[in-house]
């Protein structure tokens, strides 16, 4: 640049920069293409062959209860009702009241209670959820629902009796409801959940909320209903209670009972669980004993 003239310098300048200027963009495009080869280089000696079988992992699966509970749910789904569901802390008014059960009524006495105050107790079975129900009503049917749920007693634990349990209860309001409704829609609860061969029987029986009232035998698995020690003799087991509601349970939830009529119904998921799986103790449903709960175990 030196022995060049005063004229020639500037476009001798120019002319530098411009090659320098090429030169840093060669040298850079040239290092991004061997950046770019040596990462694809390393990803295709790291590429993990996407279609090995993963190792297995272990699953949980839905407790006993859990299965029966939502069977019996969907079957009575199946035939038109919807799930209505209530506190468990609940007032002496729903629980007892009205149900036909005033204070001092004699039938309390069957089921000793868990009370909070003077006026609220853990609900002792799940028709307050019934009596709930009717009452958001306001006197119109029809009205189809069960309503599943925990309940509690003072029972002392044993191999048939818990102080907490659950309990699925069943209510069917209309007009012209009839016994022989409640008796065809238990018979298909039962040919549903414990096979088509089974046989069902209605026993008069006593509720204070149901008039009639009545309790569902089924023909027995074992001996097929010719008697044995698990029936003890009879050929029968059984399964829940129910009956025609009773007049004053619909005048009290503002149903006019010369209108209208229903049926209730109520059974315990731990006995058609244990009758289904055979079952002998209630406690293992709520000892969490992992050696129990894998019986039940499928994939699902």
């Amino acid at each position: 640049m030196g022995k060049l003239s005063a004229e020639e310098r500037p476009k001798m300048g120019a002319l530098a920069n411009e090659v320098r200027a090429a030169v840093t963009k060669r040298l850079e495009e040239r290092n991004e293409k061997l950046e770019k080869e040596a990462v694809n280089k390393k990803l295709a000696s790291e590429t993990i062959d996407v279609t090995l079988p993963g190792r297995p992992v272990k699953k949980g699966s839905k407790h006993p209860l859990t299965k029966i509970v939502e069977e019996i749910e969907d079957l009575f789904i199946g035939m038109g009702y919807s799930i209505a569901e209530g506190p468990e802390v609940e007032t002496d008014f729903y629980n007892f009241e009205a149900l036909n059960l005033p204070k001092g009524h004699p039938a309390r006495d069957m089921q000793d209670s868990f009370y909070i105050t003077e006026e609220t107790l853990l609900r002792t079975h799940t028709s307050p959820v019934q009596a709930r129900t009717m009452e958001k009503h306001e006197g119109k049917g029809p009205v189809k629902v069960i309503c599943p749920g925990k309940v509690y007693r003072r029972d002392n634990d044993d191999a048939t009796h818990s102080h907490q349990f659950m309990q699925i209860e069943g209510l069917v309001i209309g007009e012209n409801i009839r016994m022989s409704d409640l008796k065809g829609t238990l018979q298909v609860f039962a040919k549903k959940m414990f096979g088509e061969d089974r046989e069902i029987r209605l026993r008069p029986s006593f509720f204070p909320f149901t008039e009639p009232s009545v309790e569902m035998d089924i023909t027995c698995k074992i001996c097929g209903g010719k008697g044995c020690s698990v029936c003890k003799g009879t050929g029968w087991i059984e399964i829940l209670g129910g009956g025609m509601v009773h007049p004053n349970v619909l005048e009290m939830s503002g149903f006019d009972s010369k209108k209208y009529t229903g049926f209730a119904f109520g059974m315990g998921p731990e006995r058609i669980a244990m009758l289904k799986y055979g079952i002998d103790d209630i406690r293992h449903f709520y000892t969490d004993d992992v050696r129990f709960l894998k019986q039940f175990q499928t994939q699902e």
